[in-house]
């Protein structure tokens, strides 16, 4: 099994493969609107504006699933995103990304790529860190999906390079995209 063998549906509905992707570099995370990381659109965009053109593609996926920050349409997620951060890159149906209804693509990329802990230093790291182990306490154990904005880096083979946790911001991953352009 690798990347290309799963299917998703565009922000749209229409199914696509991510066979499509081949020979790209790939930055794949689940997003949410009204989260603390939500800010991390805009750094999002910036390296799909900076990076499309040498063959990087970000891809995000809208998910309600931590603390309901997610609780719009596709239409009214897609909407939000380009008003205010003016993204343009690729964006898919919200899905589930961790537990028993989680997306075969997000079961894969977790298997994958094993959670290493928060980047102490964020300014925030702290504070999701105490906020789960008081709310959600199980979300901290396991590879699983902790929070929004998780990210996957895929190399132009598909195979999954890194995994960078909610407290990595994207220009801090941009000497890995860099590496693999």
């Amino acid at each position: 099994m690798s990347i290309y063998d799963f299917k998703v549906k565009n922000i749209d509905g229409e199914e696509i493969s991510l066979e499509e992707y081949r020979g790209k570099v790939l930055l794949i995370t689940n997003t949410a609107s009204k989260c603390g990381f939500t800010p991390q659109y805009e750094g999002l965009e910036k390296i799909y504006e900076d990076y499309k053109d040498k063959g990087l593609e970000v891809l995000g996926f809208p998910c309600n699933q931590f603390a309901e920050q997610e609780p719009g349409s596709n239409s009214e997620v897609q909407n939000f995103c380009k008003l205010n951060y003016g993204v343009t890159f690729p964006l898919f149906e919200k899905i589930e990304v961790r537990g028993e209804n989680a997306h075969p693509l997000f079961k894969y990329l977790t298997e994958k790529a094993s959670f290493k802990g928060f980047d102490m230093k964020h300014p925030k790291a702290e504070g999701l860190h105490s906020f789960l182990k008081g709310n959600f306490p199980e979300y901290l154990e396991g590879d699983s999906i902790k929070w929004n904005f998780t990210k996957f880096l895929i190399d132009r083979n598909g195979n999954i390079v890194e995994r960078f946790e909610p407290t990595t911001e994207p220009e801090d991953i941009i000497p890995e995209i860099e590496k693999l352009i």
